[in-house]
């Protein structure tokens, strides 16, 4: 039985298949869509300190972080305590 780590990123539990596909679903935005490689890992950075992170999981919306963190139009959905 795998664990389910509450706190971790796609990238870091045994989500393989999902991750590959939010990889190549970001690879295929236009440049000017996505934020840069530092903005991006910095938005995953205050998403795995944040407690509405499980599995990969925003429970604020319901996204996988890792693929709405790419976004440069997108938020963070905690609007009371949004960190990107």
């Amino acid at each position: 039985m795998e664990h389910e780590c509450k706190k971790c990123l796609l990238y870091e539990s045994a989500e393989g298949d999902i991750l590959k596909d939010i990889k190549e679903k970001i690879a295929k935005l236009p440049e000017g869509d996505r934020v840069s490689s530092d903005e991006y890992e910095k938005r995953l950075g205050f998403c795995k300190d944040c407690d509405n992170l499980i599995s990969g999981v925003c429970m604020k919306c319901g996204c996988y972080v890792e693929f709405r963190a790419a976004f440069k139009k997108q938020k963070c959905p905690d609007v009371k305590g949004r960190k990107w």
